[in-house]
């Protein structure tokens, strides 16, 4: 058998306050779509929204538990500092900072990355998020047969924290309103996601051994040169695979520990093309000493659960059968839907959930 890869992400969970409020946010304004209204399965009082493209294909997934009665997070050591959704080009982007702004939203940016340009801002809850270019790339730098054999400085020093021109940044913006979602400026999933680490060797080796991921990048982080920046993602030498993007900057050891809470990322998961192919990821998990949940049904994939060394939450779920299981794509998130197990409870859960505007 050759070596699982896991082909890149299949969603990220957040953690919302406000059912409501997240729906309007990430449907109305940023214009992903709603794909699934349910529960936690876990914990049937609060919702779990899912919000993708038309099907809610792995690698545009977003997904939120509310609850409510939580107090805050932080990000730090074994947790999320930001997720990124990708854009196609700068114009766009452009428009998107426009767009935020008229809002209300406070966006900084767009910066140069060097593989792509970047724009800053938070949801309401305080999840930071990113829109990022699709390109250049990460072979602007080095040859795409050979990513992340050597650490690359970052490439442009007039973009480096204290080097720039943050008045002339903060000016670029689109110059006219932006009131409907063009579709140049259509999201196209998760671009990558960003996390904290006190070790990059350690997790060089985890990730690789683990998921089969690749170092594609060693550089810095443009805002504090100080701290290493290394990304991993699905990679065979010749194509960095859309949607896998996993970042670390390294932070010395006693850094600040995650917290979860609202506002924060609970759990990454990783796609299996099958659950034939999960239970493998199962088995190559145990052998390596990692403790791994046991297979657990969420009615649209299954899932199974474990922790990198910092104690970040990663799963592995499979593709499908997919959000079209119980609901039509036209009517995909219109209908609150329960699993089998709880239907006997509908009518007590929906008495506790807040109405969704649809």
């Amino acid at each position: 058998m050759s070596p699982l890869t896991t082909s890149g992400f299949h969603h990220v969970t957040m953690v919302s306050s406000d059912a409501r409020r997240t729906l309007a946010f990430y449907r109305d304004l940023l214009g992903v779509g709603l794909v699934k209204r349910t529960v936690n399965f876990d914990d049937p009082s609060s919702y779990h929204l899912y919000f993708g493209d038309a099907t809610g294909a792995p690698g545009t997934i977003l997904t939120f538990f509310e609850w409510a009665n939580i107090p805050h997070g932080n990000w730090g050591v074994g947790g999320v500092h930001h997720l990124a959704l990708g854009v196609a080009t700068a114009e766009g982007q452009l428009k998107w900072k426009r767009r935020l702004n008229d809002a209300g939203v406070a966006v900084s940016g767009p910066l140069d990355r060097g593989w792509f340009r970047s724009i800053y801002f938070r949801d309401p809850d305080g999840q930071v998020l990113e829109i990022a270019t699709r390109g250049p790339g990460y072979a602007v730098d080095e040859p795409i047969e050979a990513l992340g054999r050597v650490e690359v400085a970052p490439p442009k020093s007039a973009e480096i924290r204290g080097a720039r021109d943050e008045a002339a940044i903060a000016a670029r913006t689109w110059p006219e309103p932006v009131p409907v979602i063009t579709p140049d400026m259509a999201l196209e999933g998760i671009h990558h996601v960003s996390a904290i680490t006190s070790d990059l060797e350690r997790l060089n080796d985890f990730y690789e051994s683990a998921l089969g991921l690749k170092l594609v990048k060693k550089s810095f982080n443009q805002d504090d040169p100080s701290t290493k920046h290394w990304f991993w993602a699905s990679y065979d030498g010749s194509e960095v695979k859309p949607h896998s993007a996993l970042t670390f900057f390294g932070w010395p050891r006693g850094g600040r520990a995650a917290r979860g809470g609202v506002g924060q990322t609970h759990h990454l998961a990783f796609r299996a093309s099958s659950a034939d192919e999960q239970l493998a990821w199962r088995d190559h998990l145990l052998s390596l000493g990692v403790s791994v949940s046991p297979v657990m049904d969420r009615t649209y994939f299954q899932s199974i659960y474990f922790q990198d060394p910092d104690g970040l939450l990663l799963e592995v779920a499979t593709d499908g059968p997919g959000f079209t299981i119980d609901e039509e794509i036209a009517t995909l998130g219109t209908e609150l839907r329960l699993p089998a197990w709880l239907q006997s409870e509908r009518e007590q859960i929906e008495a506790g959930l807040q109405p969704l505007q649809l």
